[in-house]
């Protein structure tokens, strides 16, 4: 299958230096990204919090995603 994406200087630049890091072509590391993204969202679906009053709820927010570096 073939895909087209547009990526200005910065994200170019950006994808060159990780691919250097990680031993790999441009090419490479986009499909790697990819690959990584589907396997991660493939693992589990939101949930949302199971709470009974509803006025908690709504002003409450759940901690999700990557935990700040210190």
């Amino acid at each position: 299958m073939k895909l087209t994406i547009s990526l200005d200087a910065e994200e170019v630049k950006i994808l060159k230096r990780r691919a250097k890091k990680n031993l790999l072509t441009i090419r490479e590391q986009v499909e790697d990204i990819i690959r990584r993204s589907c396997i991660s969202s493939s693992k589990g679906g939101y949930r949302p919090l199971k709470i009974d009053d509803k006025l908690v709820g709504i002003f409450s927010r759940e901690k999700r995603g990557r935990k700040k570096k210190k």
